[in-house]
Parts: C-alpha cells; sequence; structure tokens
C-alpha cells in the first residue's frame, strides 16, 4: 500500500540544550517541515529509563520538557502547521510498545549498543526500560506509521530494528492484515532514515576532539541556547585554540580540531562553507576571527534564547502547546492502535 509521507521526531528533554542540538538538529528540524507533515515529540517516557539521579526527578523533567518545547518553537517550529507534543500524553505509545514487545526478540536486543554504553558494566543493576526502550523508539515511530526518520549516527541501530519489528509484524499478521481491509499484507510501513545532508558535528569549545555535551563539567565547553549574549561573547573569546593563524584552504584543518570546529560553528550560523569562511579569514589571527564569530552566534543566537526564555516564563501557554499537539496526535495513534488491536485479535468495544 502507499503510505502517507510523514516524519517522526523525537528529542529527551534532558535539560541544557546547547549549540550541537541545535545545529545537529533542531535546524534541520525546522526545515524538514517546508516540505513534510511532521510530528516532534518530546519524549519524555524515555527520559526516565535510567535512576532518578540521572533524569533528575519529577519537577526537573516537567522543567526540561518545557524547555524543549520552547526551543523547537523559538527555533521557528510552527505548532500549528505540525504536531508538536509530549510522548506521554498519548497512551498509545505505551499500548503499542507492549504489542511490539512480543514481536521483538531478545537477541535483537543484546546487539544494542547503546544500552552496553548507558549501563556500562553493572547490566544487571541497569532497569528494564533502559534495556527495552528501543522497542518504545520503535513504537513511537510506528504509532504514526511515519515513513521517515530524522536520525543521527548513534540511533541508526535504533531505526534498523524498528524496521525489523515492522517486518516482522507483517509477516506474523499477514492473513488478519488483508482481513481488516490492508489487501498488500502490509500494515506498517518500514521506515526510512531522513536524509538532510551532512549535520553539523559540533564538539567541545575545550577539546576539539570531543563533542560538545551538557555532561562536560566546564559550562564554557559549551553555548547553551539560554546563553545571553555577554555569556555568549565570553565563551567564543576562551574557546580553545592553537598559535597559528587560521589556514586558507580547508585541507590545512584536518590536523587542527579546534580551528576546525569554530569555523565549522562559524559556517553552520551564518550559511556559508567553511572555504567561504576561510577565503575571509584565512591566515589571519584567531582573536579578529573570535569577533567575527561572536557577533554571528550572538546574532542567530540571542533571538532564540529570549525567546526561549519568554516561553518557559509563560508555563501554561507551552503546556496548552503540548496539549494541543497532544490531541492531535492522539487523532492519529488512536486509529493505528483500533486497527492494531483487531489484527492482534483483542477483543474491544466497537
Amino acid at each position: 500500500m502507499a503510505f502517507v509521507e510523514r516524519v517522526f521526531s523525537g528529542v529527551q528533554p534532558t535539560g541544557n540544550l546547547h549549540l550541537g542540538n541545535y545545529l545537529g538538529a533542531i535546524v534541520n528540524f525546522v526545515k524538514m517541515q517546508e516540505t513534510h507533515d511532521c510530528i516532534y515529540c518530546v519524549v519524555d517516557m524515555h527520559a526516565i529509563t535510567q535512576g532518578v539521579d540521572v533524569w533528575g526527578g519529577p519537577a526537573e523533567l516537567a522543567r526540561n520538557t518545557r524547555e524543549v518545547t520552547a526551543a523547537f518553537i523559538a527555533s521557528g517550529i510552527d505548532p500549528k502547521k505540525h504536531i508538536v507534543f509530549n510522548q506521554s500524553q498519548v497512551s498509545g505509545h505505551a499500548e503499542l510498545a507492549w504489542i511490539l514487545n512480543c514481536i521483538a526478540r531478545i537477541g535483537w536486543l543484546n546487539r544494542m549498543t547503546q544500552f552496553k554504553e548507558k549501563a556500562g558494566k553493572d547490566r544487571e543493576n541497569a532497569s528494564v526500560g533502559l534495556y527495552d526502550y528501543p522497542v518504545l523508539m520503535a513504537a513511537d515511530i510506528l504509532l504514526y506509521r511515519a515513513t521517515h526518520v530524522p536520525v543521527g549516527e548513534d540511533q541508526k541501530q535504533h531505526l534498523e530494528l524498528s524496521r525489523d519489528i515492522a517486518q516482522k509484524f507483517n509477516n506474523d499478521f499477514g492473513d488478519s492484515i488483508r482481513g481488516h481491509g490492508f489487501n498488500d499484507g502490509l500494515f506498517f510501513p518500514q521506515p526510512e532514515p531522513f536524509i538532510t545532508g551532512p549535520a553539523t558535528r559540533v564538539m567541545s569549545l575545550r577539546d576539539g576532539t570531543k563533542k560538545m555535551s551538557k555532561s562536560e563539567a566546564s559550562d564554557n565547553s559549551r553555548i547553551n541556547l539560554t546563553d545571553d549574549a555577554n555569556t555568549i561573547a565570553q565563551k567564543i573569546r576562551k574557546a580553545k585554540t592553537d598559535p597559528e593563524p587560521l589556514p586558507s584552504e580547508e585541507k590545512g584543518l584536518q590536523t587542527r580540531p579546534e580551528a576546525d570546529n569554530l569555523v565549522g560553528i562559524y559556517a553552520a550560523l551564518a550559511g556559508v562553507s567553511k572555504h567561504d569562511v576561510l577565503k575571509d579569514f584565512g591566515g589571519g589571527q584567531f582573536s579578529s576571527f573570535k569577533n567575527a564569530l561572536v557577533d554571528v552566534c550572538v546574532a542567530k543566537l540571542s533571538p532564540i534564547a529570549d525567546e526561549m526564555k519568554r516561553l518557559v516564563a509563560d508555563a501554561g501557554h507551552v503546556d496548552q502547546i503540548l496539549i494541543d499537539g497532544a490531541n492531535r496526535a492522539r487523532a492519529i495513534a488512536d486509529e493505528t492502535m483500533r486497527s492494531a488491536k483487531n489484527i492482534v485479535g483483542f477483543i474491544r468495544q466497537p
């Protein structure tokens, strides 16, 4: 059957959204809404898969959920044209996850490398939710019968699992699927990765070999989306560099990670290539380039920070956006769950 093209994107509300989140994901989310029907989900159920000391407790989870929503809206996502909601408001995510748990296989989950990384050496003490969350991620996607999912390198394996689960469901229940009006025996699509071109990989301002991360101890290692203009300027001027002038060609960045990172940030925010940046600043000292980088960062990020602060201060408004989005998401999810329950053979009210 021809599935309606739909993009599903989920972001965990872990707090302290930074420039890496913005350039690596949110910028592409804004672009996608120009060409596709998009569902943007704050995946708060995923956020609690590790201990409360990791996700911060109820008050922190609610605050972070509103902050991610505010970042979406402040960056240019339109919640009226597309759906923005938090996962826990739509019960279909958990319902479908249970059905898919009975489709997925232990061997498939045992191959998931992210669980091994997050659980560390003490895997016996990890939560079942952390182990099983790739199945919940599959449910997130398949609940809306999404055809495309933007994924980073660390989530490609989970998208493959979603495809495997969708295929096995279709195979296991093929006759029932056809019996309920899906003549080709396909109920779930096999979601494809959404290719938006190379995402900007933003590295730490203190170490150009490490990704920018909220977990790094020094706040000077990252530019938070809530930082004001003075803070942005201070962090960029303190950013680690080397003593050599900027190169005039891109190949000169290959062995200079900090220079490559700052040039990449400028290029991404200004909407130009690294080649163009080096054409303007190559051969010059970092001090003058950093001043220009401050100007670009402040011009691009300060309006987002201001709008985020305004939105977060009006919790009722943000909550209403999430409620409206959840109502629209639920209409799609309920249709999927009605058909899925019929296909599996659950007796329910007509």
